[in-house]
């Protein structure tokens, strides 16, 4: 019973059900990460002017650690994360162009961002190889992504016990089984750096090229 309830919500509906519901306390939990996402969006070198999407941006953690000269995109499927970042947003008065959009169909054309922003979403999304496909065709040449997420160590594969728990975190908030190269295959984009993050490098900071 466990299994099937695991294989069947990975989709947009659950994901918008669970995180309408995580969405009060998220910032608790999220912001435990808070260094390893400005570790990687300062790898992105991000410029005055420069045009900013991040995808599946939860609560809007993230804009913290954007300069404040450039043109930001956020975009989500849960319209209470939104909220929070509407109001995070009062506060920090930055560039920021909010939408509800499902990150694995973006409605915005080609090589339309300077830089793409994944952070905790490739692990969460139902098919993160449509939503990296997705942020490489809208992401410009020569521009860079970033990811910040859970993968499984590209020496490894998941084992028994890992595979029997993400049964219960794939239910509850993440998948725990995917492995970044898998995902990455069917796109171009170059390879710039792979850094260990948190949790044992359980957590990996990415850093990408669109050439």
């Amino acid at each position: 019973m466990i299994f099937s309830l695991s294989m069947n919500v990975n989709s947009n509906t659950w994901n918008k059900v669970r995180y309408t519901i995580y969405s009060p306390f998220y910032d608790f939990i999220g912001g435990y990460f808070n260094a390893s996402r400005k570790k990687s969006i300062d790898s992105l070198e991000i410029k005055a002017g420069e045009k900013v999407l991040l995808i599946g941006a939860g609560t809007g953690l993230d804009l913290e650690f954007l300069p404040d000269d450039c043109h930001i995109t956020i975009t989500d499927i849960t319209e209470s994360m939104l909220g929070k970042v509407r109001n995070r947003n009062k506060r920090l008065k930055k560039d920021v162009r909010i939408i509800n959009m499902d990150g694995q169909n973006l409605s915005f054309g080609d090589e339309s961002y300077d830089k793409v922003i994944l952070h905790l979403i490739l692990a969460v999304i139902p098919d993160p190889v449509a939503c990296i496909n997705e942020a490489e065709r809208v992401l410009r040449k020569g521009g860079k992504l970033s990811v910040f997420d859970k993968f499984v160590q590209e020496d490894k594969n998941p084992g028994i016990l890992r595979k029997f728990v993400n049964l219960f975190t794939g239910f509850l908030f993440s998948d725990i089984t995917r492995k970044f190269s898998t995902i990455r295959q069917s796109c171009k984009l170059k390879l710039i750096a792979d850094k260990e993050a948190d949790f044992n490098g359980n957590f990996r900071i990415i850093l990408l090229e669109k050439s």
